[in-house]
């Protein structure tokens, strides 16, 4: 198995037993960026969508 990580963490805010777990993710082979929102046992995830409504895209 190889140890290349395909999604980077760049922001992590709260907790996820607190206020909630927010976090956004970039996919480094597509460089979507993706939000993760957790709170208590419920949790989602999405792409990260600009004024436009297109995805933000990290190059």
């Amino acid at each position: 198995m190889s140890d290349n990580k395909r999604f980077e963490t760049v922001y992590t805010e709260g907790s996820p037993l607190g206020k909630g777990l927010k976090m956004i993710f970039v996919d480094k082979e597509t460089g979507v960026n993706y939000v993760f929102v957790q709170a208590g046992y419920a949790g989602g995830l999405t792409p990260l969508l600009d004024a436009d409504g297109k995805p933000v895209i990290t190059k």
